[in-house]
């Protein structure tokens, strides 16, 4: 059977020149890119390819542009990355019924490993924060959005103890999917003072630095949660 090859745009061909301009060192993070004239003529292509090949390097976090100056290489951030993803998250969790058990299983899995982390890294200072978020949620038991906003910087913040700000970037940008697409998830009617005991148990295994115990309670907390949901749901 023959073979066709496809015919590429112009602005991919120029697109992945860019690409390769920055993966092998040529422009590094600041560093701007050459004008449009001057892309045009090294590629010998119209101005509209060109404008297409920078508008998509900019769709994909690599490049900004500011009117009146030449594009510039951005310094990559683990958080925008992660973000960037999120309207295409949220279209699959109103699409597709079964991601959000999807997400909830990745959750799971995902946050306790990060609580072991937390157990075994947490300073002094850590658990002071968690302990004062706690407070907080605590105080802000009949405002719901307060309550659901201080469950939420709960679990970014027991992500922060890893100091690694991709687990941060995901453990944030999941809480945020969930937020927007099922807020009533994070945050089911009566069972404010379960959630606050289990955040509790969760703090104390943290505090002793006890990954076993600590894994033991986020598991419980997360299961505990899905369950009433479900039995809201089928209510």
């Amino acid at each position: 059977m023959d073979e066709f090859i496809q015919r590429r745009k112009l602005s991919a061909e120029i697109k992945d020149r860019l690409l390769a301009m920055i993966r092998n060192g040529s422009l590094h993070p600041g560093d701007r890119l050459p004008s449009e004239r001057e892309l045009m003529a090294r590629y010998g292509v119209g101005r509209p390819a060109v404008r297409e090949a920078m508008q998509s390097l900019e769709s994909d976090g690599l490049i900004e542009i500011h009117h009146g100056e030449r594009a510039r290489i951005v310094k990559p951030d683990e958080r925008d990355i992660i973000s960037r993803i999120g309207e295409t998250a949220l279209h699959l969790l109103q699409t597709s019924p079964e991601a959000l058990a999807h997400l909830r299983e990745a959750r799971m899995l995902f946050e306790v490993g990060m609580v072991r982390t937390a157990a075994r890294r947490a300073t002094e200072e850590d658990l002071q924060r968690l302990e004062d978020i706690l407070h907080r949620q605590r105080d802000a038991n009949e405002n719901s959005g307060a309550f659901v906003a201080a469950d939420m910087e709960f679990h970014s913040a027991i992500a922060s103890i890893s100091g690694n700000p991709i687990i941060l970037a995901v453990s944030e940008s999941m809480l945020l999917w969930l937020f927007r697409f099922r807020g009533d998830m994070l945050r089911v009617k009566g069972a404010e003072k379960i959630t606050l005991t289990e955040h509790k148990k969760i703090l104390d295994a943290i505090g002793a630095h006890d990954e076993a115990g600590a894994a033991k309670a986020m598991t419980n907390h997360l299961s505990r949660s899905s369950q009433r949901y479900r039995a809201l749901l089928s209510a």
